[in-house]
């Protein structure tokens, strides 16, 4: 019951993520080609910069519901924990008060796990605040790594995880505790025993999220006065997975193409045509899946992007592009989404050759351009 109900929670926090990201496009997006302009009085550039920036923490906030209901994007690779756990330690030893004393216990011969290290270095830094928070009068933060091998019967008792090998990866203090009351929603976005302003709620959401999204398992045992201990149970790495090539150098942001853009945000559109038109390109505009094919049915041997929202009334992105596809075997694909992906969903369009690029919202103009730049010579 539990999990249908973290289940639920998942599809509603990705779904008001999508809603928020579009806002968040609109507010950021204007406030930056507002910026761009070089005739502002230095008090309205710092009203817009601050327009800006909190539209860029509005979208920290949808990437905590999107890691939480497991939709964002991962970067699997072979990694290290003792290595990651070494690393953000070091980090930690800046955040966190000397009277907390750290613990390792780590063991040496650990085996890899397939995952994404930016979002360990997270889980591991989310559970180290949440700790820190726990011992204002100080204490002991212990952190652990261990092999274990889950039966059947164990990997059942868990929860919904496969037997096999695991890295088990454990986070304990000697804080305040938690009530059966809170232990009970801790893993719920939002929810938090601190004051207003104090905390997002996010931080064990994105732990919940991110731990599920590697096919793991995230318990918690606490109780008033004893402390609290994170287990994270992660799978082992079958193979040595290839690392991540290195990022390309930044193209330029110049172009003289033709774009459709697909979006049924108005606002978004709007931005986007104007950004496009200053640097050069022609754009074509559609608020829906059925008048893109239409576009595209007349225009389409001029057409050389297509960028695509896949979250829109009618038929909706994903028909839009099979139907494009039919149309133009040839058709290239930019999809740009304040909604991300199952990984399995991903995964498909990514092995479509006509996908060319892939960009969250809310992103930045320059992140924009330079996506468009690189799907058109890809």
């Amino acid at each position: 019951q539990h999990a249908q109900k973290m289940e639920a929670v998942g599809i509603l926090a990705g779904g008001i993520a999508h809603d928020f990201n579009n806002l968040l496009q609109s507010v950021q997006g204007y406030a930056e080609l507002l910026l761009l302009r070089t005739d502002l009085d230095d008090r309205i550039r710092l009203g817009l910069d601050r327009i800006f920036r909190a539209a860029n923490r509005g979208a920290d906030l949808t990437r905590g519901l999107l890691t939480f209901s497991r939709r964002m994007e991962s970067q699997l690779t072979s990694v290290d924990l003792n290595q990651r756990v070494i690393e953000v330690h070091k980090l930690a030893l800046r955040t966190v008060p000397k009277m907390i004393r750290f613990k390792l216990e780590l063991e040496p011969e650990i085996k890899p796990v397939l995952a994404d290290p930016s979002q360990m270095e997270q889980v591991l830094m989310n559970l180290i605040v949440n700790a820190r928070d726990a011992m204002p009068n100080g204490g002991t933060l212990t952190i652990g790594t261990s092999n274990l091998f889950l039966d059947s019967d164990q990997a059942r008792a868990l929860g919904d995880i496969a037997p096999g090998d695991y890295v088990l990866l454990t986070v304990a203090d000697t804080g305040e505790g938690m009530a059966e009351s809170t232990l009970e929603h801790i893993f719920e976005p939002f929810f938090t025993t601190k004051g207003v302003g104090e905390g997002t709620g996010l931080g064990l959401a994105m732990v919940f999220g991110i731990v599920q999204s590697h096919k793991g398992h995230v318990a918690c045992a606490s109780a008033m006065g004893q402390g609290t201990a994170f287990s994270i149970y992660l799978p082992v790495a079958v193979s040595a997975q290839p690392k991540p090539p290195k990022a390309a150098p930044p193209p330029t942001t110049e172009g003289n193409e033709t774009l459709l853009l697909v979006d049924d945000e108005a606002m978004v559109r709007d931005i986007a045509e104007e950004v496009f038109r200053q640097h050069g390109y022609q754009v074509l505009t559609a608020a829906d899946g059925e008048s893109a094919l239409a576009i595209y049915g007349r225009e389409g041997a001029r057409i050389d992007l297509v960028i695509l929202d896949l979250i829109m009334p009618g038929m909706g992105g994903l028909k839009c592009l099979e139907h494009l596809i039919e149309l133009d075997p040839e058709v290239r694909v930019l999809v740009a989404s304040g909604f991300a992906l199952e990984r399995d969903q991903h995964l498909a369009l990514t092995g479509l050759a006509n996908v060319k690029a892939f960009l969250r919202k809310p992103y930045e103009i320059s992140a924009l351009l330079g996506t468009v730049r690189r799907a058109l010579e890809t």
